[in-house]
């Protein structure tokens, strides 16, 4: 991967607010209109349908899941990580159409936060864990971890897939946000796991937003991260970014080159009334819809 741009920690990156009201000044941020999903799927795109915060309410029905090829989820598929949650979205997922489901873990799914469950059992116990239960269920699985649960997706964590040609990356990180899962402190912390985003991505999900786009908190305050919007604009140039983490920023914007999507299913008020976002990606020439069964992890 060629870093030949460097990225630099910005002066105010722990004050996100004060931040964005310094560099918004040479930002574009525009409305974008979703994207009508009754519109029919052409032979030379891919279809995807995006989902982030469903927090185990997707499996009761209580929402719509529109056809498409591929279904993106963003993280936060889960109130608390819990194995039986997993599994049930795991299963969930089975029973739909997409030709290809991928999945990045969110603050919430806190089982996928590896150091976080090494370090930390005590702290678990405050969402309904005990080590027994979490153990006594997985050898009811069959498993060791809740990672070998995902057997209906592809579940991206730093890393990334090509489908059709088309290369997407998943990341759960996002800057400190009480005691969840994937915390890291902005700044250098986060800016590491931006930094291995590779540049030939076409579609990053994270599953915090940058600063600016879709992060404005019900207190009128942006939770996103300044790093994350700086690696977008200024070296990776993703034609989409997919996120959630803030509910009350649903919606789409663009800066003119990056289409922005938080596609929060649950209201901050956790009802599940936000529809999915879905877009067509033209299939890059030398690849065609045939090639969905034979994704390539990166």
């Amino acid at each position: 991967m060629s870093l030949d741009v460097i990225i630099k920690v910005h002066p105010d990156s722990d004050k996100p607010t004060q931040a964005w009201q310094k560099i918004q000044v040479h930002q574009k941020v525009e409305k974008v209109t979703p994207m009508d999903p009754s519109t029919p799927i052409l032979a030379n795109h891919i279809r995807f349908v995006c989902l982030s915060d469903t927090h185990s309410k997707i499996e009761k029905g209580q929402i719509k899941i529109p056809d498409g090829d591929v279904l993106l989820h963003a993280g936060d598929f889960t109130n608390v990580g819990l194995p039986s949650e997993v599994k049930n979205y795991n299963e969930y997922l089975g029973t739909l159409p997409h030709r290809l489901k991928i999945t990045i873990a969110g603050n919430h799914d806190l089982s996928f936060d590896d150091y976080l469950v090494k370090t930390n059992r005590q702290h678990l116990s405050c969402f309904g864990w005990t080590e027994s239960l979490v153990e006594e269920k997985l050898a009811e699985y069959g498993i060791t971890g809740v990672k070998e649960l995902m057997t209906n997706c592809v579940y991206l964590q730093d890393s990334g897939v090509s489908v059709c040609g088309i290369n997407i990356w998943g990341s759960p990180w996002q800057p400190v946000f009480c005691d969840w899962g994937f915390n890291l402190e902005r700044g250098q912390q986060l800016l590491d796991k931006w930094n291995l985003i590779p540049e030939s991505t076409d579609i990053l999900i994270t599953h915090g937003p940058p600063i600016g786009h879709g992060d404005k908190c019900f207190d009128e305050q942006h939770a996103g991260c300044v790093e994350l919007l700086s690696t977008i604009q200024q070296r990776v140039l993703p034609k989409y970014h997919l996120f959630g983490h803030v509910h009350e920023g649903y919606g789409m914007t663009t800066d003119g080159k990056t289409t922005f999507i938080n596609a929060s299913t649950c209201t901050v008020k956790y009802r599940p009334t936000n529809p999915p976002v879905v877009f067509d990606f033209p299939v890059p020439e030398g690849f065609s819809k045939a090639d969905l069964i034979e994704i390539k992890t990166q």
